[in-house]
């Protein structure tokens, strides 16, 4: 490929090739929440040469060509949703109790010179309380309906009515969860250790970052991969069925 479309969203583009995260994740471009707006508006709302991007695009399709990942575009339905409980789901019922005991210590031990840290912690809880709520629903609700859309071949009369109605619920709280992120990252000054901090401190906010960057790929294969192509599947089916 020698071009890029500049009409193409974010989204697409990674979920085209998932290595060009890290090139939107250089030039602090939103890929998950915020794919589904054009490269080309992203890069004039961000002040960021199109240009740039294109060709940093560009060298990463290059260099990544024989080491890329599963393609989850092409990928089961049934597939894609075990792997996000497998890979995502359960890397963050590890992480978030590790994550909250460090929060909690960071702050008795560095909140009064770094009130910021309080806050950080405050924010966890919260943001950890709904992410445990929400992968609840998603592992109860969401994926079984995905996966009876997909073995079943055919519209079942869901409680909830069309997929799009828990769809949307999930897209709602992945936009939560990621001001919660933004905020966090914010607060730290992007993450970074103050001159200052203990070992545990440096080890929260490298975890934390580790966090955000999950967080990335996890609502990105759900946002632009997993989500329009369960609308697509239960579309194709409803209107089948209707011929």
């Amino acid at each position: 490929m020698n071009h890029l479309n500049p009409d193409t969203t974010v989204g697409a583009l990674v979920a085209e090739k998932p290595a060009r995260a890290k090139v939107f994740e250089s030039f602090g471009i939103d890929y998950c929440c915020g794919g589904k707006r054009p490269l080309a508006d992203v890069c004039v709302q961000r002040g960021i040469n199109f240009e740039r991007v294109r060709d940093a695009i560009l060298d990463s399709d290059s260099a990544s060509r024989s080491t890329e990942e599963t393609d989850w575009a092409r990928a089961s339905l049934t597939d894609l949703t075990d792997h996000i409980v497998n890979r995502h789901h359960e890397y963050l019922r590890e992480e978030l109790p590790r994550l909250a005991a460090m929060l909690d210590k960071v702050a008795v031990a560095h909140g009064q010179r770094h009130p910021e840290m309080p806050i950080c912690r405050d924010i966890f809880w919260s943001f950890r309380a709904e992410l445990e709520a929400h992968m609840h629903k998603e592992e109860t609700i969401l994926f079984p309906l995905v996966r009876a859309l997909e073995t079943e071949r055919h519209v079942t009369p869901f409680h909830c009515g069309s997929i799009a109605n828990p769809i949307g619920v999930m897209e709602a709280e992945h936009d939560h969860a990621g001001d919660a992120l933004k905020k966090m990252r914010e607060l730290t000054s992007g993450f970074r250790a103050p001159p200052d901090a203990c070992t545990t401190f440096r080890v929260l906010l490298h975890s934390l970052e580790r966090l955000e960057g999950d967080m990335h790929q996890h609502v990105h294969k759900e946002n632009n991969i997993l989500f329009p192509r369960a609308l697509e599947l239960e579309n194709n089916l409803g209107t089948a069925a209707s011929a």
